[in-house]
């Protein structure tokens, strides 16, 4: 099963929205339904399956503030790095794999 983020952003206005995240494939919509089905149009049935957790994006007791934090600068330099045809070093990419694990985690929980 492939694993979907969904994480608020600005857009080009400073408006809020939502970019959706699969592996390589990513998209933005105005809500986060918006960015997720387009994201799923990239996807074939074989990459997605109708699984959906929602979170709301408040820290608490499982997921804090701190690691909501870290994990937006992470998610921020993942970004950067991507749009400079470069990667995270090991120990960046493995924190923010961990960091997305927990959350999902927490998220289930």
């Amino acid at each position: 099963m492939t694993t979907v983020a969904i994480l608020p952003i600005s857009d080009v206005n400073g408006e809020k929205a939502y970019r959706a995240i699969a592996g390589d494939k990513q998209s933005v919509g105005k809500t986060a339904g918006q960015a997720l089905d387009a994201l799923t149009d990239q996807l074939d049935d074989t990459e997605f399956s109708a699984l959906l957790l929602i979170q709301s994006f408040h820290p608490d007791l499982l997921f804090s503030a701190i690691q909501q934090a870290r994990l937006a600068e992470l998610m921020t330099l993942w970004r950067r790095a991507r749009d400079q045809g470069q990667v995270l070093s090991p120990a960046q990419q493995a924190e923010l794999d961990l960091l997305v694990e927990i959350e999902l985690q927490a998220a289930t929980a």
